[in-house]
């Protein structure tokens, strides 16, 4: 990727630039910044079923809003909202629970449950309270397992638990701190913010605050208030008083008591049961292209194979051998980047964000007054809308990447580590600017798709 510097694609290196503008005194604050507003797009993918409803509560997606009753199912993508005194509760296909508290806002951004490494639940929680017990997708996958909310990202150990995120009204109103609570009922939970962790026990609470407000953050030529900002979640002595039950508790609670047994048992009946035929395909076909090996006999590896490619590894048994010798991982760093590019260019946050595991960790390190490092860690979020609105201002844009280079991080070819060295100049708002960068990523491929779990870009 030699090359001079040119301004043919002044977005190649645009994340680089996006973070450390941020940094050096760009346009959003740290925990403040969102991605442009857009109406959710359900994927289509199933998510969960109306199991126990009370109230109007809806779900919309690209089709519109629509009234949740009874029986519905509600997809991947779409926002569930719960006024005031309305409240359900949702069944997704891993035996597990989701019960919507009133005056709660989230989105189902992933789930898959196919007993595979893939497997997957990811909930955006925007506002109030979730309670929610763990179905087999704990056990099949349980880093995919996390609950993400503004200020935090909230994995689990075989849970039944409450994330809550507070408002400002409400905090004002009960005497509590505006932030993300996490009470633990049973099993345990992990907080995270950025390299911060915090485990929580049963008949515990974790917290993590809010970020303060711009106008009581520090206003100084370099952005210190950013790092003042990544606040470390902590263990409370008490429950808050906020927490009350809701009105399918009782039954959930008995549910919760047997939920691992049930969930097991289900995940068990579904190995041992023959897969539905595929839409389209003959049925004396369908069973020998995608039935799994049934738990009581070794699996045979000639199936899975069939529909494997070189970097896949989605079978249940892949050969580890087999995929590092196909694998070109420089060649998959690139077009990762390319997508990325591609979706800076378009000024599309959804696209930038859709290149991002929900619990990615993304951080920028500047070079500050007196050469001192300062590092800030954002959300997916944060990322594509600070790269966005510093895009906006950029003219005179010159840049390249010295190099591209991708390496696999695992015995296969399902995890890379991308690096690459981004040198960039032109004029921002006005400012003539110019560093060069190195931007680090871990990309994963999941459900046929790579995301990153991690990004991070230092100036040079």
């Amino acid at each position: 990727m030699d090359g001079s510097l040119n301004n043919a694609r002044p977005w190649t290196a645009g994340i680089a630039f996006g973070l450390l503008w941020f940094l050096m005194g760009g346009f959003l604050p740290v925990h403040a910044a969102t991605a442009p507003a857009a109406a959710p797009a359900a994927s289509g993918q199933r998510f969960a079923t109306v199991f126990r409803i009370r109230g109007d509560l809806t779900a919309a997606g690209s089709g519109g809003e629509r009234k949740l009753r009874e029986g519905d199912v509600v997809q991947v993508g779409e926002k569930v909202r719960a006024p005031a005194l309305a409240e359900a509760v949702l069944k997704t296909d891993d035996a597990g629970m989701v019960a919507v508290r009133p005056g709660t806002e989230f989105v189902a951004e992933r789930f898959a449950a196919e007993d595979k490494p893939t497997d997957s639940f990811s909930v955006r929680l925007l506002t109030g309270s979730l309670r929610v017990i763990s179905g087999w997708i704990s056990r099949t996958n349980r880093a995919g397992h996390t609950v993400v909310t503004p200020t935090s990202t909230i994995g689990i150990r075989g849970t039944d638990h409450e994330p809550y995120v507070l408002s400002a009204e409400l905090a004002a109103s009960t005497g509590n701190k505006e932030g993300t609570y996490d009470k633990v009922n049973r099993g345990g939970t992990t907080m995270r913010v950025g390299e911060n962790t915090l485990d929580i026990d049963a008949g515990r609470v974790g917290f993590v605050r809010a970020p303060a407000k711009p106008d009581a953050e520090k206003k100084s030529g370099f952005r210190e208030r950013a790092l003042l900002t990544i606040l470390l979640p902590v263990l409370l002595d008490k429950v808050p008083n906020f927490y009350v039950p809701g009105e399918f508790d009782a039954e959930l609670d008995r549910y919760s008591q047997t939920a691992d047994e049930d969930s097991q048992r289900q995940l068990e009946q579904r190995r041992k049961s023959p897969p539905p035929p595929v839409r389209g395909s003959a049925p004396t076909k369908a069973p020998a292209a995608v039935s799994p090996a049934p738990t009581s006999v070794p699996a045979a590896p000639a199936a899975p194979a069939a529909k494997t490619t070189a970097i896949a590894t989605a079978a249940p048994t892949p050969a580890p051998a087999a995929a590092i010798a196909g694998c070109e991982p420089t060649a998959i760093a690139k077009s990762w980047l390319e997508q990325l590019d591609a979706a800076i260019v378009r000024r599309d946050a959804a696209g930038i964000v859709a290149l991002f595991a929900p619990e990615a960790a993304v951080r920028a390190t500047v070079r500050g007054n007196e050469g001192r490092m300062t590092s800030v860690d954002l959300s997916r979020d944060e990322l594509a809308a600070s790269t966005l609105a510093a895009m906006a201002g950029l003219t005179d844009y010159k840049q390249r990447r010295v190099w591209i280079e991708g390496k696999p991080a695992g015995a296969t070819c399902d995890r890379i580590g991308v690096r690459s060295v981004a040198i960039e100049q032109g004029r921002q708002s006005g400012k003539p600017y110019r560093f060069e960068a190195l931007e680090e990523y871990v990309i994963e491929l999941r459900g046929g798709k790579w995301l990153a779990t991690k990004a991070e870009t230092t100036q040079q």
